[in-house]
């Protein structure tokens, strides 16, 4: 027989009864290991199957909260193990109804049932008493009579319990994205847990959460069909979205809406799931911007119009005074703009003192350094602060970053010191210049690893809160954020790639986790090397180091390697597969192929070649299949998801979106009929005859360079110009050249690749010419050189060695470090961030710390080994993050030298002011490229020194320019090495 909890008479006992002895051993409040599997194993015990009943109990007394996450594990383990075990808030009351195993889940101080636990030595509670946010999980003998042992969870708060109970649902196979992204359960006849377990966990990001931002017209279309209005009923599946990725964080959805004004339930509601509310950064005191339009009077201008304000102000106060809230101080101008005031800083603190005055009326005067309270520093208002206006100590100050994912600001270590701490509000998804990017996540991992990790060891770690637009494209990027935030420092440059694998085998299949993970890293570094919505025909250069060729072979391979997983991906995975993996993959492409489509269409029907008209074509194709795949997402289970994806994102004209998209113009070209010859010269833009010299015999301005350490084979493409096939015919050439062809038929087009035989060229430079008959009496005439260097240079030539015209190497391929060698400080050295930026990976200076070096002697340096074959000066360019002054007068200082040479110091931030064009470039190509000359005095091998003398400098590749270094997006590939 059972007995209901109440009547058993149990106290709650205060807190220093928590700290008695008991028979298990506390642990350090650390990262949650896996401690649930479906194997049995030795020394553990069956926790559920789908065969007995393990109940779960919950004091009566505790949150509601806890009874509802209760509530949810019960039906995760009906979802996992076929049989949903009891839930009860009693206990047996004798011991004929034996329990072998229970679940004893409560809050500290508010579930009787933990509190009897401590009060008898079963359990110690130290590792989670007076934490923020903790749970305690642990197995332990004979709880109470009638029940043999018990998994207990006990929370430090109400969300601790949630948290520790919802980590035992997802250990088991439910995915937080069970509804977000149809990520069905996975199924196991039983659950089986170590039987000496006890772990803790905590935070160390006090406020965790998302901004629904941008959240039109996908997410607003999809709420109005589904719930009518962002209502409660919305709201729910987000809180629990949140609780379950451990958040407790939210900037409600504020375009067209105001929270707590278009539904009473959602505060409530919020406050019951122990959800933290706020604000954004331009909504001050709880109210949102919506709710000025619907209730104020007057000008939103507190020069002119101050009692209107503090009165609508103070309703807001009392209002959220019931509820865990976190205060917005400051103004900015209506809809997200400056305040029409300008830097009034005088104003600006008087309305932040008149803000804490109310929240000295509504909760006490004793509670005004006691209510959580942040100023935002978001775009102009971070001038203000620069300038010298300041809050209250124990106001969080929220940094931002510069709306592309860019850190602006840091605290020094003065402001560290400030009792109300510091955090940061990033971004996913933006609406603005230089370009909106609203449609697909764009983030990489590395990147949000890179820039949070400033923030956290800078003491950013009181909030972090990022913009993630329409919540639903953002799903990986906010599973890292967040699981980031609740433990930054478990993520390092060495471990942090583990992630999506890990994330991958629990979403998926463990089988198929590596293959998903890669796939995820792809096409979100693809994204992250230009946004969709800034993708132009002419991005990668369909001219130079074969650019644009390298990108549609990477994007075609993709999408093949995609649909192969799909076809191996279980039927119950489909539709999260296609939300998750294959749809951001395949949209990607076709966005990126469409592009490098029609810049060919346009190169080619500039340079009159028949087919030009096909890659218009091939450009269609991959337009009418970018609104399929949205077709596609919208029929995925049932139409769950009709409205998402429909956010435009072709054709842009200025920084906002079209109305709708709209396929860039392609040219059309009008082959005649008969044979014409042309000839497209590797690295010459101009197809021949169109750039033949005027004069007579027409030699051409075509070139064919050839480099001993450079590209083994280049290429000549023979094409037609009309509709009939013709003949071709090579009647001179060098007789150290080798061409793959020296005669045949050309219908549309025919590639030559040419090659020389260096054991027919002694040293030095030599030249010569093929001429190729076609058509007509003109021959296209191509100038050939070729540059050997001596068998000495050849013998001793190491590294990275000169061709072509430049040096290219990857940062991360240096071949010696040294620490810094400063008094008194830490240990800084170049380590390497892997998958970190457009190409390869790169390099950073590890660990943080406030150290700068004023020279370089005591400076932490990489080499790398390097030949020249020519002297002269060369420019160096770094291609860089791009990385914001994180702390007042700070640069980003590095110094270059080559060989023994002194070297030259410079700073890549010198000049930059953040507004500028120069701005806009940076945050569009997502590099800052620097620029040094150096001289090379002689040829041979020497040493390219890189020493970082300022914190927060990250090198992704460095590119030495010799003479010939053409246009291109990314660069030419790395230099031959030996």
């Amino acid at each position: 027989m059972l007995k209901p909890i109440a009547s058993l008479n149990f106290r709650c006992w205060p807190l220093l009864l928590w700290l008695c002895l008991c028979t298990l051993v506390p642990t350090a409040v650390a990262e949650t290991p896996q401690f649930i599997t479906p194997q049995i194993k030795p020394d553990h015990e069956l926790l559920f199957s789908g065969e007995k009943d393990t109940p779960i109990l919950v004091s009566e007394n505790d949150y509601p909260i806890v009874h509802r996450v209760a509530k949810w594990l019960q039906q995760d383990t009906k979802k996992v193990t076929g049989k949903a075990p009891s839930l009860f808030n009693q206990l047996p009351e004798n011991t004929a109804d034996k329990i072998h195993i229970a679940v004893i889940a409560g809050t500290l101080g508010h579930s009787t049932l933990i509190d009897q636990l401590i009060t008898n030595g079963k359990v110690d509670a130290v590792a989670v008493q007076d934490q923020w946010d903790a749970y305690q999980i642990a197995l332990i003998k004979k709880p109470f009579a009638g029940i043999e042992q018990a998994l207990v969870v006990v929370g430090s708060n109400k969300r601790g319990t949630s948290y520790g109970l919802l980590e035992i649902a997802e250990q088991m196979g439910v995915s937080p994205w069970h509804y977000w992204a149809d990520v069905p359960a996975k199924q196991h006849s039983k659950i089986y847990i170590p039987n000496n377990l006890n772990i803790s966990d905590a935070p160390k990001v006090k406020y965790r959460g998302i901004f629904l931002n941008d959240e039109a017209p996908a997410l607003s279309s999809w709420v109005a069909e589904n719930f009518g209005n962002y209502n409660h009923e919305f709201y729910e599946h987000v809180f629990e979205l949140l609780l379950r990725l451990k958040a407790n964080f939210l900037w409600p959805a504020m375009w067209n809406n105001a929270f707590a004004d278009d539904d009473p339930q959602n505060m409530i509601l919020a406050d019951e799931y122990g959800i933290v509310m706020s604000t954004s950064h331009h909504e001050p005191m709880m109210r949102a911007d919506k709710e000025w339009n619907r209730y104020g009077k007057g000008p939103w201008e507190y020069s002119t119009n101050p009692k209107e304000l503090y009165k609508f102000w103070q309703d807001g106060a009392k209002r959220n005074k019931p509820y865990e809230s976190i205060y917005t101080l400051g103004m900015r101008g209506q809809e997200d703009k400056p305040m029409s005031e300008g830097e009034n800083i005088d104003l600006l603190e008087t309305i932040v003192h008149d803000q804490r005055e109310i929240i000295a009326e509504v909760f006490g005067q004793d509670a005004v350094t006691e209510v959580p309270q942040v100023w935002c520093l978001y775009k102009e208002v971070q001038a203000y602060y620069e300038k010298g206006m300041r809050v209250p100590d124990d106001v969080i100050l929220l940094w931002s970053d510069d709306n592309w994912g860019n850190i602006r600001r840091l605290p020094t270590a003065k402001e560290r010191e400030r009792t109300g701490g510091a955090g940061v509000y990033y971004h996913f998804d933006y609406v603005g210049g230089p370009r909106s990017y609203r449609w697909i996540n764009t983030v990489p991992i590395s990147k949000i690893w890179e820039q949070m990790n400033l923030a956290y060891h800078y003491g950013a770690n009181q909030i972090w809160i990022t913009n993630v637009g329409d919540l639903k494209p953002m799903e990986v990027p906010i599973s890292f954020f967040l699981d980031m935030a609740w433990d930054p420092a478990k993520y390092t440059a060495s471990n942090y790639t583990e992630f999506l694998p890990a994330w991958a085998a629990r979403t998926f299949t463990p089988e198929l986790a590596d293959e998903i993970a890669e796939l995820i890293t792809a096409y979100t570094r693809h994204n992250g090397r230009r946004k969709p919505e800034q993708m132009a025909p002419d991005t990668y250069s369909p001219v130079f180091y074969g650019e644009a060729d390298r990108i549609e072979a990477q994007m075609k391979a993709l999408i093949k390697q995609a649909e192969a997983v799909a076809k191996r991906v279980p039927a119950s995975l489909q539709d999260a597969y296609f939300q998750l993996v294959e749809f951001p993959v395949k949209a990607t492409a076709a966005v990126t192929l469409m592009n490098i489509a029609t810049g060919k269409n346009r190169l080619y029907a500039e340079q009159g070649r028949a087919n030009a008209n096909e890659f218009a074509k091939e450009a269609k194709r991959y337009f009418e299949l970018d609104a399929k795949l949205e077709q596609q997402y919208h029929s995925i289970n049932g139409g769950k998801w009709r409205h998402f994806m429909n956010q435009p994102h072709i054709g842009y004209t200025n920084w906002n979106n079209p109305e709708g998209d709209q396929m860039p113009v392609t040219y059309q070209y009008t082959p005649g009929d008969y044979a014409e010859m042309g000839v497209a010269v590797e690295g010459v833009k101009t197809g021949w005859p169109a750039a033949v010299s005027t004069h007579w015999p027409h030699t051409g301005g075509y070139s064919l360079k050839f480099d001993y350490f450079g590209k083994v084979s280049r290429e000549i493409t023979l094409y037609n110009r009309g509709q009939k096939p013709y003949n071709f015919k090579i009647l001179e050439k060098p007789d150290w050249l080798e061409i793959s062809a020296m005669a045949g038929d050309v219908a549309i087009e025919q590639k030559l690749t040419a090659k020389v035989d260096w054991q027919k060229l002694p040293e030095g430079e030599h030249s010569g010419i093929i001429k190729i008959k076609g058509t007509g009496w003109p021959k296209a005439t191509i100038n050939i050189s070729a540059l050997k260097p001596s068998d000495a240079l050849i013998e001793q030539a190491t590294g990275f060695i000169e061709a072509d015209g430049y040096i290219a190497i990857d940062a991360a391929n240096f071949t010696n470090a040294q620490p810094s060698r400063a008094k008194n400080s830490a240990e800084i050295s170049w380590q390497v961030i892997p998958e970190f930026g457009r190409t390869e990976s790169a390099i950073s200076l590890y660990p943080f710390t406030d150290q700068r070096f004023k020279k370089t002697k005591r400076a932490p340096y990489v080499e790398y080994p390097v030949t020249f074959t020519s002297t002269g000066k060369v420019n160096v360019t770094l291609v860089l993050a791009p990385t914001w002054p994180l702390q007042p007068d700070a640069g980003l200082r590095y110094g270059l030298s080559l060989g023994s040479q002194k070297p030259v110091i410079s700073d890549a931030l010198a000049g930059f002011n953040g507004t500028d064009e120069t701005w806009e470039q940076w945050v569009s190509d997502g590099v800052n490229l620097a620029t040094n000359e150096l001289k090379v005095k002689e040829v041979g091998p020497t040493t390219l020194r890189l020493y970082g003398l300022d914190p927060a400098l990250t090198v992704q590749k460095i590119i030495i320019d010799t003479g010939d270094l053409k246009p291109s997006y990314l660069g030419p590939e790395q230099s031959l090495k030996r």
